[in-house]
């Protein structure tokens, strides 16, 4: 048996909600909550901390954004390289970093070139236009991004070499002919 303390309740004087009164209860209650416009849609908060803090500084200067973090996936790589950087770096100084920082984790593959100027910038891996090297990183709208390597031409793809390449049968030919003859 349970001592009895004198004051105390009883344990059958506790009332057990039922679910139908549970479900009436809402946590937090509704009349403490505002309706926010949020990315996600539509977010119920408390109605204390809807207000948020001023994005500026008491003497009205207004804070900006300082560094960012991107996210640079390199061509035949596994990972994301993560760059930290500031927001007014070029898109020229996040290759640069991100090949620095691909280098120094000693990642595999290991790159063939280092040179930041044999890299292009592209949104993602499908996209075929790369990206402006001068242009601010915080500009462009998007915090991942591709890094290959930019296409060489070929040998056969000049057109200085194609009438040489086509030429050379024919004056075989020429030869071959006079030969005959």
């Amino acid at each position: 048996m349970i001592p009895r303390v004198p004051g105390s309740r009883r344990l059958s004087s506790v009332r057990v909600l039922s679910t139908f009164d549970r479900t009436l209860q809402t946590f937090p209650p509704e009349q403490n909550l505002d309706i926010i416009q949020r990315r996600g849609g539509l977010v119920a908060v408390r109605a204390r901390s809807a207000t948020f803090p001023s994005p500026r500084f008491p003497d009205g200067i207004y804070q900006r954004l300082t560094k960012l973090l991107v996210n640079v996936n390199i061509e035949s790589s596994l990972g994301a390289v993560h760059v930290i950087m500031s927001s007014d770096n070029t898109v020229k100084d996040l290759i640069k970093a991100a090949i620095e920082i691909y280098v120094k984790e000693q990642r595999r593959p290991l790159l063939e070139e280092t040179d930041p100027n044999f890299f292009q910038l592209h949104y993602s891996q499908f996209s075929l236009e790369s990206l402006n090297a001068g242009e601010k990183v915080k500009n462009l709208g998007s915090r991942n991004f591709f890094l290959c390597l930019k296409q060489r031409p070929s040998a056969a793809d000049t057109s200085s070499e194609k009438p040489k390449l086509a030429s050379e049968p024919l004056f075989f030919l020429t030869k071959l002919v006079d030969l005959l003859l």
